[in-house]
């Protein structure tokens, strides 16, 4: 009696499919590991990853926080006490700006001293003289009309100035009033702070 044993195509080497289906020994032996042998994470983890609160989350970085945007806005009055372009506002900035506000700062002028005696007739007013009071009031109009008079001719010859260094053509509007309204404030409370002393004209 004969016994036929029929082999699995798998088990035979010479069978076509065994020889296009490798094991699975065969595949984790040969196929390499790339990589540290984890997935790469996708874009959307990276950046979650990276992301950052936006808010200070511990004393200790908020703290740092106040303490950069304090040297950051000491650091911007600084620049812009100094005249420095780019802490200064779009009405301050360029050389022809720059070059009126040395030409006012250089020269003295009856307007810078209109808010101090306002100052000083507002507390005669308190002395009770009504004769007195009227006649300090008339004085101080008097003064005003002054002031307002050396700021006209102050802007005519600050503009006329500036054409003649600058070009006529090249000129900035305004600045005749600008000259004019930097003249009315007192020289220490200027901003920008004055950059010349008195007499020191800009050529």
């Amino acid at each position: 009696m004969r016994v036929i044993l029929r082999l699995h195509p798998n088990l035979d080497p010479r069978s076509p499919v065994a020889a296009s289906t490798p094991s699975t020994n065969d595949e984790s032996a040969e196929t390499p590991v790339v990589g540290k042998g984890r997935p790469t994470p996708s874009r959307a983890e990276q950046e979650a990853a990276r992301r950052r609160p936006l808010v200070a989350d511990t004393k200790e970085a908020r703290a740092a926080a106040k303490a950069q945007l304090r040297e950051q806005r000491e650091r911007a009055q600084a620049g812009m006490a100094a005249g420095e372009d780019k802490y200064l506002p779009p009405r301050d900035k360029g050389p022809q700006r720059r070059w009126v506000r040395d030409y006012v700062d250089a020269g003295w002028h009856v307007s810078e001293w209109v808010m101090a005696l306002m100052v000083i007739v507002i507390l005669v007013s308190l002395v009770p003289n009504p004769t007195f009071s009227f006649y300090a009031f008339v004085g101080l109009w008097c003064f005003i009309i002054v002031a307002v008079l050396d700021m006209i001719l102050l802007g005519a010859r600050a503009k006329r100035k500036a054409a003649a260094k600058f070009g006529k053509e090249r000129l900035e509007k305004g600045l005749g009033w600008y000259a004019a309204m930097r003249s009315l404030q007192m020289r220490f409370m200027r901003l920008p702070k004055p950059q010349v002393k008195r007499g020191q004209y800009p050529a």
